[in-house]
């Protein structure tokens, strides 16, 4: 049952307090770190109350579901940051660059390669993380952690600017282990942008210097 547009609100108040509070009790949180809140599957009534209040930044899974909600938002809201945080086949490239203003999901030079040609035909220009697979696990999207470098190495060399990375511990695991990893890698490879945390997990992401949580369940309810 979907929430109402108060409790949404409440809901959204709530995370942002958590969020200061991780912030100051971090030994070395990042510069910033901003609330990706997500939206798949939830209507264009349950993001209004978090417009109103002012938010403008948002994720989606899926491109198609985002191409159905999306381009009236942004025309309605100029200001409004749409992030791309599920996979990406090359297939859909040319949507994702047209509607998304940061892409989470870089895991392979050939979509590397499709970003860059259609930024370069498009003239638009999203920001892109690289995904690491932390887990290693065999059904989830991301490069593998001892491939990243490679990859990212790839993706420079094509000319595309990578921004940081992103990662999804493994449900079972503890998620303090991987976001270390994550923020190892992304310091050696001077990556300003950290996207790690979600909501059973952010504030202690917040603690590894995330600059982006990813926050959806625990603003909106349950997905619809």
């Amino acid at each position: 049952m979907a929430l109402a547009a108060s409790s949404i609100a409440d809901n959204f108040r709530h995370i942002l307090a958590r969020i200061e509070a991780a912030r100051k009790s971090a030994l070395k949180p990042a510069p910033f770190t901003h609330l990706v809140a997500v939206t798949k599957t939830h209507p264009e009534d349950a993001i209004r109350p978090l417009l109103q209040l002012g938010h403008r930044v948002f994720g989606e899974n899926r491109v198609q579901e985002a191409l159905a909600k999306w381009p009236a938002l942004k025309a309605a809201y100029p200001d409004i940051e749409l992030h791309m945080i599920g996979p990406l086949q090359t297939n859909k490239v040319r949507e994702a660059v047209g509607l998304f203003d940061v892409i989470h999901s870089l895991d392979r030079e050939k979509l590397a390669r499709a970003l860059k040609e259609e930024m370069a035909r498009s003239g638009r220009t999203p920001r892109v993380l690289v995904q690491v697979n932390t887990g290693e696990e065999p059904q989830k999207a991301g490069v593998a952690p001892v491939h990243a470098p490679a990859l990212l190495a790839a993706a420079r060399a094509l000319g595309l600017e990578v921004s940081g990375l992103m990662c999804v511990p493994p449900f079972d695991e503890a998620p303090a282990p991987h976001f270390a990893l994550l923020a190892k890698l992304a310091e050696e490879s001077a990556l300003p942008l950290l996207s790690m945390g979600m909501s059973g997990d952010f504030e202690t992401a917040i603690r590894f210097g995330a600059t982006h949580v990813r926050v959806g369940t625990a603003i909106f309810g349950e997905r619809g």
